[in-house]
């Protein structure tokens, strides 16, 4: 197991407040219980975070999601960081957004930001202001142009044949 994914000796203070504030709004065990209905290996990371990978479901449409103080993804680890450093970091930025919106509201918010995200550029992330504050490049993303209002409204209209 590489360096990065080891867990911590020591956390910071924030960390600690954050692992507490995620603990006590229930996002943590709601992460954990997703990770176990997804047959997922849960260990122990770094930073006050746990890492569940090997998640049995295609859902959500994602390389990793973050529930709580929970990172989950399909693939393995120590895979996934190979290939995106900087994964972990942009993922943990989304445990933070948990505490910001008092721990499971963050879900629909998220949602909504990602519908809004569709609809101004057709990509899911690039306007979604989770993924920008998390960081778009670091959680494998690309920045997409906002469309016209008249392109994001046709859009919406089913084609015609």
């Amino acid at each position: 197991m590489t360096a990065t994914l080891l867990p911590s000796e020591r956390l910071t203070s924030g960390q600690r407040v954050r692992s507490a504030l995620n603990w006590a709004n229930g996002s943590t065990l709601f992460g954990l219980a997703v990770a176990a209905l997804g047959h997922s290996r849960v260990r122990q990371g770094p930073r006050g975070l746990w890492l569940a990978d090997r998640y049995a479901y295609g859902f959500p449409i994602a390389g990793a999601f973050t529930v709580g103080n929970v990172l989950i993804t399909r693939h393995d680890w120590t895979v996934r960081v190979e290939q995106y450093p900087d994964l972990l970091a942009h993922e943990e930025r989304h445990s933070w957004q948990y505490v910001w919106c008092g721990g499971l509201p963050f879900i629909p918010l998220y949602l909504a930001a990602m519908g809004w995200s569709a609809l101004r550029t057709g990509d899911r992330a690039a306007r979604n202001l989770f993924e920008r504050h998390a960081g778009l490049a670091s959680g494998g993303y690309v920045d997409a142009p906002v469309r016209t209002w008249s392109a994001s409204v046709r859009a919406l209209r089913p084609s015609v044949r």
